[in-house]
């Protein structure tokens, strides 16, 4: 069945005859949350794409209630109303569409197919794959690698061809039979279980293409595209591009940004760079500075625990500036050999995670190791005379402290 979203993808009103509704849910967002309840409701005919051939559903509204998801099973469309009352079979339902996602959908799926096509005809590159993301567009190629004077070449004839404003039509055939030799044979365009006709994509001067996907008519309504990246993972290629709308809130935002690292940087952005590689250089010596003195009061702190006259029973310190093992290990070098001494040190940072150490007789390090590790929500081990964790509840760090101190009280009893 071809979906009167496929015969005119410009539609956004139509009504159509409720042909079966029942109760359905459909997962949160993200997965968090209750699932959403409603129904799922069968038309004659729809305006609302459904998910399919790389292209995500449309949004809208049946009845003038929030449709929320629409998946195709075969030839019928299955829309998720997001509704609390059903929808009577046999009801002539007003059907609407949220033309903002439809027309950036449709911008992004049109600007594919003319990328796809001019890296096949310039570059003889195959698209083996595409995702139409919430932020970008991009498809995989079958290539070990696309230059940055490829991708401009890409870029550059297609924004020619948006000004050329060449036609985008759909043609209908019954079988892949009757398609035309210009017609490109791949089906990367049609969902694996599709049946029915098949319809066929067609931009002026440059290919023809399977497709169940929505389109614009015209080159025109693209805009402009422009090519952004391209990424390699997992022996992949993938080339990231935006289309139409999304190219002018990119500018926006990315302007913004840039009006905001004035401010930051006092500096024009023809001075970015040159401010941020040298605040960069001031960090790194900073950062130089920090541990040299972090290591002098771990050093210090350690030898006036050395060098007291009176050694006491346990002893406590704590560090909440960072998470830094270094700062325990130099403070007990320093500290060096006290055996009659438990301590109890750790160093924090704000998110409740950081490092600890347990020094003293081994005979209570086995007995207080991993109580107090689990009280700090450690993970970690003991031997002989040192127990090490990494923890993530620092909030317990005083009632640690009060687990050791009744612990040596008990044995002063």
């Amino acid at each position: 069945m071809v979906f009167k979203c496929q015969e005119d993808s410009f539609l956004r009103e139509f009504s159509s005859r409720v042909l079966h509704c029942e109760e359905a849910e459909l997962p949160a967002p993200s997965g968090k949350g209750a699932n959403l309840r409603g129904y799922s409701v069968v038309c004659e005919d729809t305006i609302l794409f459904p998910e399919g051939g790389g292209q995500p559903c449309d949004f809208g509204y049946l009845a003038g209630k929030r449709v929320l998801n629409v998946v195709r099973k075969g030839d019928t469309a299955i829309h998720f109303v997001e509704s609390a009352e059903p929808l009577n079979p046999g009801q002539e339902v007003r059907q609407e569409i949220d033309w903002e996602r439809r027309k950036d959908h449709m911008q992004q799926h049109s600007g594919q197919h003319l990328v796809t096509a001019l890296f096949e005809r310039e570059y003889n590159m195959e698209t083996k794959a595409w995702w139409l993301g919430s932020d970008t567009t991009y498809i995989e190629l079958g290539a070990k690698d696309v230059s940055q004077e490829q991708l401009d070449c890409v870029e550059r004839m297609a924004n020619n061809l948006i000004a050329s404003a060449k036609n985008v039509s759909v043609s209908v055939f019954k079988s892949v039979d009757n398609l035309s030799d210009e017609v490109t044979r791949a089906t990367r365009g049609l969902p694996k279980d599709h049946v029915g006709p098949i319809r066929v994509v067609t931009i002026e001067d440059v290919e023809g293409n399977m497709c169940c996907g929505t389109h614009v008519t015209n080159l025109s309504q693209l805009q402009v595209i422009k090519m952004l990246n391209v990424e390699k993972t997992k022996n992949k290629l993938l080339v990231h591009f935006l289309v139409g709308d999304r190219v002018v809130k990119k500018l926006a935002t990315s302007f913004k940004r840039e009006l905001e690292m004035n401010i930051v940087l006092n500096g024009g952005p023809s001075s970015h760079l040159e401010l941020l590689g040298k605040l960069q250089t001031n960090l790194k010596k900073y950062q130089r500075q920090v541990k040299s003195l972090l290591k002098d009061i771990a050093i210090n702190e350690g030898e006036k625990l050395k060098s007291a006259s009176l050694k006491p029973k346990y002893f406590f310190i704590h560090r909440t500036d960072g998470s830094d093992a270094e700062f325990l290990t130099n403070f007990l070098r320093a500290a060096g050999d006290l055996p009659d001494t438990f301590v109890f040190a750790t160093s924090v940072d704000d998110s409740s995670n950081g490092q600890m150490i347990l020094q003293g007789n081994p005979e209570v390090i086995g007995k207080l190791g991993g109580e107090v590790c689990e009280l700090l929500g450690g993970k970690g081990n003991g031997k002989g005379s040192t127990y090490r964790a990494k923890i993530t509840n620092t909030k317990n760090i005083k009632k640690a402290e009060a687990l050791i101190v009744q612990h040596f009280g008990e044995i002063e009893q």
